[in-house]
């Protein structure tokens, strides 16, 4: 009953193409210039880090927004199986409009601060805050968003 999975968000199909087609136009373009218009050398340099970092970014958007994310009773997990946050440690989930979060998303703060990791598109944990969302579906994050709220509001209940 533990593992059960209650909810799952997903990359959103358009979005993910969507995404990377536009990372990996600009790092295309970038490298273009910088190959049939070569400026001056120090300018040329910058142009080729910049695409070739636009090429790697669109690369890791496209295998990490392969994975998914799942709730369930005790921790927020990538498909992978991959621990983003234990329920145990959760504190808070903001999904206000003011909230520093990833677009079609949410916050969450926890109360100890785990290693910084990030999916792009999917996620990221910066010290104690992991913010879930990207390139996902609006209606299954605020889903998740809702159900984990839920959990956290009970099991802060069953504490007291």
């Amino acid at each position: 009953m533990q593992d059960e999975v209650l909810a799952t968000i997903q990359a959103s199909t358009p979005r993910r193409w969507a995404g990377v087609g536009m990372l990996t136009t600009v790092g295309v373009l970038v490298t273009y210039v910088a190959v049939v218009s070569p400026p001056e050398p120090v300018w040329q340099i910058f142009l080729f880090a910049i695409g070739g970092a636009s090429l790697w970014l669109a690369y890791s958007v496209w295998r990490a927004t392969e994975d998914c994310i799942e709730l369930t009773q005790t921790e927020i997990r990538s498909g992978s199986g991959e621990v983003i946050a234990k329920v145990e440690n959760i504190e808070a989930v903001d999904r206000g409009v003011f909230a520093f979060k990833p677009s079609n998303g949410f916050l969450v703060r926890m109360r100890h601060k785990m290693p910084n990791r990030w999916a792009p598109g999917l996620w990221w944990r910066v010290g104690r805050r992991v913010g879930v969302g990207g390139m996902t579906a609006a209606a299954e994050a605020k889903f998740m968003s809702e159900a984990l709220g839920l959990i956290v509001h009970t099991n802060d209940r069953g504490t007291d």
